[in-house]
């Protein structure tokens, strides 16, 4: 008998095993995307101890790209690493806050276009457990952290960009920086020369050596080393052909049901998601895709320490609103500063945000877009059942006249309430569309949230 149920729990362990790697459908890989609707990126590397300024003169864009827009030598950078110890950082602490904010994923830049990565390599030296003080892998953590809260985890790699590791490209069409160089000249020869390096010591491998030395092996380590990944992505296609693409597209057989972008390279690996970045696209731009804006909460995706010009509480939950009634997600940063600490300006957008969703969120939650024209006093959301359809009006501008004009629909109310405390409101159909009598005070200052129930399908 002790032998019959040792083998019968091997064999439900196999059977688990083989169910775990079963790869899925299309549809069904996307599923807990779609339904997510929300989620964190994370800009954070050894730029952010740079803080968007060199010999103290701020550099213009993005802070992590500090090394191209001021052309620092690898020598300098490289240097600089060796201060680079994040004492503060709080895995738990990260992904305790996004959960709370409402967000269902994170990802991660588990490599920058600097080349420098945030875990343990063999592919390369210039990590930070490796190259820093601080010589430990702060992936491991965060995999651990988001296994414990439910928090689908991703990574951010810059598969063809890298300053650091020879080999990798530049993008010529930012090369030439942001910070006034005394030697502008020299630098503009080298950029000439090499094939838009400023740095001679990262032209000495090919693209093609550093796609098999670098790129590859560590892409293998992110889907080897961390468990489940739930998304990979690629960000700018410098230089890549379909050769390279391939040989990075095949390391995504360890990881069958990972989920990726459209930037591995163009047009021949459209991935699974577009990303539209920085801006929501009008519905007009729509084509069918799956699709996720990514926006920064400032001006800047890496930490700068002189910007604090956030967005308001309000601009971030409209964002994800409109996002949400257009089918797509949103993918909302935050730049961690060189101790390991979210910015205090992004504390206070996450916590607001996340008062929010406690709320409404069942209104941006496996939702689709809104059936609806647009609609002049906030945006909709729907999720159909059977013969019923469920339709969340996010309200921006409530109505002073005590009435809120659904227009266009013309299907039977079923029941109106407000979502913040389950009031129930009473409807009529007039002439424009579904009239549903409101309360003088909305209940939410930002976007209160009407939830009503129709009989049938909802179409424009």
């Amino acid at each position: 008998m002790k032998r019959i149920l040792t083998l019968f729990a091997v064999f439900a362990l196999f059977a688990t095993t083989v169910s775990a790697q079963k790869k899925l459908s299309r549809d069904e890989r996307m599923k807990w995307w779609r339904e997510a609707r929300f989620g964190m990126f994370i800009h954070w590397g050894d730029y952010a101890q740079w803080a968007g300024l060199y010999h103290g003169v701020p550099v213009a864009h993005g802070g992590e790209w500090i090394m191209n827009h001021a052309k620092i030598p690898v020598a300098e950078y490289q240097a600089a690493a060796k201060t680079f110890n994040p004492v503060k950082y709080d895995a738990d602490a990260w992904v305790r806050m996004a959960k709370d904010a409402g967000m269902k994923y994170i990802v991660i830049t588990a490599k920058h276009h600097d080349g420098f990565a945030m875990f343990k390599s063999n592919a390369s030296k210039w990590n930070i457990a490796d190259a820093t003080p601080y010589g430990q892998d702060v992936l491991k953590p965060l995999a651990a952290a988001c296994k414990k809260y439910g928090i689908k985890l991703g990574f951010y790699y810059s598969q063809a960009q890298d300053w650091n590791n020879p080999g990798g490209a530049v993008s010529r069409k930012v090369a030439s920086g942001g910070w006034p160089n005394p030697d502008s000249a020299k630098i503009d020869a080298y950029t000439k020369d090499n094939k838009g390096h400023w740095d001679p010591y990262q032209t000495t491998a090919t693209m093609g050596e550093y796609i098999d030395r670098v790129a590859v092996p560590q892409v293998k380590e992110l889907l080897t080393n961390y468990g489940d990944v739930a998304v990979l992505w690629w960000d700018t296609p410098t230089g890549m052909t379909d050769e390279y693409a391939e040989k990075l597209n095949a390391v995504l057989a360890l990881q069958p049901n990972i989920i990726t972008n459209d930037r591995l390279k163009r047009p021949n690996y459209p991935g699974d998601t577009k990303t539209p970045e920085q801006k929501i696209p009008s519905l007009s731009e729509l084509d069918g895709k799956d699709w996720e804006t990514c926006m920064t909460m400032n001006g800047t995706w890496g930490f700068k320490s002189y910007d604090t010009k956030w967005k308001t509480p309000e601009t971030l939950i409209h964002n994800l609103v409109d996002i949400a009634s257009k089918g797509g997600n949103y993918l909302l940063n935050v730049g961690p500063d060189a101790l390991g600490q979210f910015p205090q300006g992004s504390i206070d957008d996450l916590k607001a945000v996340g008062i929010w969703m406690k709320v409404n969120g069942e209104a941006i939650y496996a939702t689709t877009a809104s059936p609806l024209a647009t609609l002049a006093w906030g945006r909709c959301t729907k999720k159909v059942e059977g013969d019923k359809t469920t339709l969340y009006l996010s309200v921006f501008n409530w109505p002073t006249n005590g009435k809120l004009v659904v227009p266009g629909l013309k299907n039977t109310a079923l029941s109106a309430k407000l979502l913040a405390n389950g009031t129930t409101l009473k409807s009529q159909q007039g002439n424009d569309g579904l009239e549903i009598s409101v309360p003088t005070n909305a209940p939410d200052p930002i976007a209160s949230v009407i939830k009503i129930e129709v009989k049938g399908n909802v179409t424009n």
